[in-house]
């Protein structure tokens, strides 16, 4: 059994159903621009329906800073849904009081709702518990299917959780599952991939990622901090020097935690970060002061493949390079290319995430070919991090109480 509820735990038919889902989408021209989070919540949603609930959707989009925003409005998400889901979505211009309240009445057993973004009220994110009631006044059950929010103990993600009876939605539940044995009983070896920018957004991540696995291998901007700390010349690289001792001491801790730290052997040059600069390819050594390190080269990259082929679990977050930008892509393609032909031939099981990750892999045609891929940005990050997100946490306690 799951250390948390799920679907299996509760009947549903006949119920109002609350479903917090992640559709904070990228919209272009009033339009969804990007549906990969939608395809995600489609079977959770279809099983909540077709077991006979009043399916009522929760979503945020955006940032809006006061109130109501017609360019952050839910509706034309509503469109799309009803597209995708087969079903037709009626949607509520407001997530509280009468217009919600109405919509829920006019509602038969199967039917689906969406109800406004809930960041048009600042209880919301505060988590008011005046905003809490006349949410949970909407439902009977409360359904997480969002794990890329459950970092954020919002009214709709966390305190509504407290208030009613809560499980975790099928997209929810495969996330918590797979991330869960991915920190507690991996297949090893295990190799963390983490590149990147800068070392001073992943300091939490690197320290309880190379407790846990066997080679951490670090790429992009941050990867030019660690060779500075080693006295390597970086040119006019991207670099934060004053974490240059923070960077020695990850690396000494890393020797003693038997962790193997991977940094480039070679490296991509160019005099700027332009589409088709003129480039070369450079031991790490040889970085002339003019220099800017834009991606990794030919030889760290064969390394990377060499410890790939003896890996048996990877978790990627951030990419090698300027990806970008053409040709500073290369190295993390490679390298994506690698990790897909090892998870199609069954040595691999391979999990990544976070939004410059996916954009990455996607680029390389790779993301839909590895094991996992989540969607969740920071929520994933906190969680490898080895940090307790507030909306799971509302699930564990509501389990301890079943």
């Amino acid at each position: 059994m799951a250390p948390f509820p799920t679907l299996d735990d509760v009947h549903l038919a006949g119920k109002r159903v609350l479903v917090r889902v992640d559709v904070n989408v990228p919209m272009e021209n009033g339009k969804v621009g990007d549906a990969t989070r939608m395809d995600r919540i489609l079977p959770n949603l279809r099983e909540i329906g077709a077991k006979g609930a009043k399916v009522i959707i929760l979503s945020h989009l955006g940032r809006p800073k006061n109130g109501r925003d017609e360019k952050y409005s839910l509706k034309p998400v509503a469109v799309e849904l009803e597209k995708r889901l087969g079903r037709k979505v009626v949607f509520a211009n407001d997530c509280i009081g009468e217009a919600a309240e109405a919509a829920v009445a006019a509602m038969e057993n199967g039917d689906y709702l969406l109800l406004e973004n809930t960041r048009f009220h600042k209880g919301e994110e505060t988590n008011d518990p005046a905003f809490v009631d006349a949410l949970a006044k909407l439902g009977d059950v409360y359904v997480d299917d969002s794990f890329s929010t459950a970092h954020r103990a919002h009214a709709s993600t966390e305190g509504i959780a407290h208030k009613m009876p809560s499980f975790a939605g099928r997209s929810m539940q495969v996330e918590l599952e797979i991330l869960t044995n991915l920190l507690t009983s991996p297949v090893r070896p295990v190799m963390a991939v983490v590149g990147g920018a800068k070392v001073s957004t992943k300091l939490e991540l690197l320290g309880n990622l190379m407790r846990r696995v066997d080679r951490l291998v670090i790429g992009g901007g941050m990867a030019n901090t660690f060779l500075a700390a080693m006295g390597k010349p970086i040119g006019k690289s991207l670099c934060e020097m004053e974490f240059a001792e923070t960077a020695r001491k990850i690396m000494a801790d890393a020797a003693g935690a038997n962790c193997q730290v991977v940094l480039p052997v070679d490296v991509v040059v160019a005099p700027a970060l332009e589409a088709h600069a003129p480039t070369r390819i450079v031991t790490i050594d040889d970085v002339a002061d003019e220099d800017l390190i834009l991606d990794i080269g030919p030889k760290s990259v064969t390394r990377i493949e060499a410890l790939l082929e003896s890996t048996r679990t990877l978790v990627w977050n951030g990419p090698f390079g300027a990806f970008e930008i053409p040709p500073f892509d290369a190295g993390t393609v490679a390298v994506a290319k690698a990790a897909v032909r090892l998870t199609k031939s069954g040595q691999l099981e391979s999990i990544a995430g976070g939004g410059d990750t996916i954009a990455a892999l996607n680029k390389a045609d790779a993301a839909k070919e590895f094991t996992y891929i989540s969607t969740a940005g920071g929520a994933f990050l906190e969680w490898l991090e080895g940090k307790r997100l507030p909306g799971v946490e509302a699930l564990r306690d509501r389990f301890r109480q079943i």
